[in-house]
């Protein structure tokens, strides 16, 4: 693949894109206007610097680099595996730590709350990857706001707690997100993530943005070339490719080590401080139970792999309830949500009992993993919440199952 054939802009030092846009539209704003709304949007963006994981491979000649994602990353033969493989040609003398931290179906919410405990918590990280634009898109079914409040709270937190780490931003595509490329469309996961993308000064990769350019061209399809939503081979190496572009420009290029700034968040309620919190800090009000994943406790549907060492805790009756006192903006709930998911209610400090459906497109078959927002905007501090499994269920679920893996909050 010849990445001189799509569109790479380097952000590094350049002009407010403000200003150059009021500066041009001022000399000739309707060619502006024409020009604008027939450009493509930018497939790979370098932007700040990517300094500090480049002189550590350089010097210490060690690494540990990080992809968190969802089942696109969560794939060990994909990109998590071809760009480790061009770092190793890159610094053949360093010796590089790789962490898997993909969660199939999961999204940026859970992305930004589960941060702590499957990124950060073994040391600094030289280099990050996140990818969640098509679980934003298609399982969570984020609006943009929601969109930002995850990815940014992903960022925000690496920098405050990792403040040296390097971040590359990659957005993947699928069928329906390359459709709105084709048509000049952005999709709202991809504008959301580059928004915040552009304000962190964070690189970014637009694999939708490339593709739907290679099938214009003719020079690839996307069932047999890319492979779909989760790409083949070719597909992986791809967007490999695009990511490394990223890397080799900024690594090419003189840029500033030390830690990377955090400006003003552009939603002040985004997932910043997000984490879980052990759903056994609550106090149980009878119905409730605690302890492996497994069909003892998730009788119905499918249980993939990876929790079946983690503990859940479930109630099934209608009625049952828990108390539980937590501090921050928001709560959540970190769930696998069965063929037999139920409503969860809950009320706030003393405030109206909200209901929940927990049940998804998605479970009919499988214990379905989703973080599901259940209070936000709350003012910051401490509160109390009571949560209830509601009498009334989706119509498509079997029961009223509820199954907690973590609550998640911002404090």
């Amino acid at each position: 693949m010849a990445i001189e054939g799509h569109h790479l802009v380097d952000r590094r030092g350049a002009p407010s894109r403000v200003c150059e846009m009021r500066f041009i539209a001022g000399l000739c704003l309707p060619f502006f206007v024409a020009l604008l709304s027939a450009s493509p949007p930018e497939a790979v963006v370098v932007r700040g610097s990517l300094a500090n994981s480049q002189e550590t491979f350089r010097t210490k000649k060690q690494g540990r680099v990080v992809f968190l994602g969802g089942s696109i990353t969560e794939n060990a033969t994909g990109h998590c595996a071809m760009i480790p493989d061009w770092l190793q040609s890159r610094f053949p003398e360093t010796k590089f730590t790789v962490v898997n931290a993909g969660i199939s179906s999961t999204c940026s919410h859970t992305g930004a709350f589960r941060l702590e405990r499957d990124v950060l918590k073994d040391g600094p990280v030289d280099l990050l990857f996140v990818e969640f634009a098509v679980n934003d898109n298609q399982d969570a079914v984020h609006t943009r706001e929601q969109a930002i409040r995850g990815m940014e709270g992903i960022i925000r937190h690496v920098r405050r707690s990792s403040p040296e780490t390097d971040i590359v931003m990659i957005d993947f595509v699928n069928p329906q997100m390359l459709k709105q490329f084709q048509k000049g469309e952005i999709p709202v996961s991809v504008a959301a993530h580059e928004a915040v993308a552009q304000h962190h000064d964070v690189p970014s990769v637009n694999v939708g943005a490339a593709l739907a350019e290679e099938i214009a061209a003719g020079r690839k399809t996307w069932d047999q070339n890319y492979g779909g939503t989760h790409p083949n081979p070719e597909g992986y190496r791809f967007a490999s490719d695009l990511i490394s572009s990223v890397l080799s420009r900024a690594w090419d290029a003189p840029g500033a080590t030390g830690p990377h700034p955090i400006p003003e968040p552009l939603d002040p309620d985004s997932f910043g401080n997000g984490r879980f919190l052990d759903p056994g800090t609550a106090a149980w009000m009878g119905g409730w139970t605690a302890g492996k994943c497994g069909a003892e406790l998730l009788p119905l549907g499918a249980i993939r792999g990876g929790f079946l060492t983690e503990t859940v805790t479930v109630a099934s009756e209608p009625g049952a309830a828990m108390t539980l006192q937590f501090e921050g903006n928001c709560l959540g709930v970190f769930v696998l949500a069965g063929p037999d998911a139920g409503v969860l209610e809950i009320s706030v400090d003393e405030g109206p009992f909200v209901a929940h459906d927990l049940y998804h497109q998605h479970s009919a078959q499988l214990n379905y993993p989703r973080t599901v927002i259940l209070q936000q905007g709350l003012s910051r501090g401490g509160h109390q919440a009571v949560l209830r499994v509601a009498a009334e269920k989706n119509a498509a679920s079997k029961g009223h199952r509820i199954s907690i893996l973590q609550f998640t909050v911002n404090p």
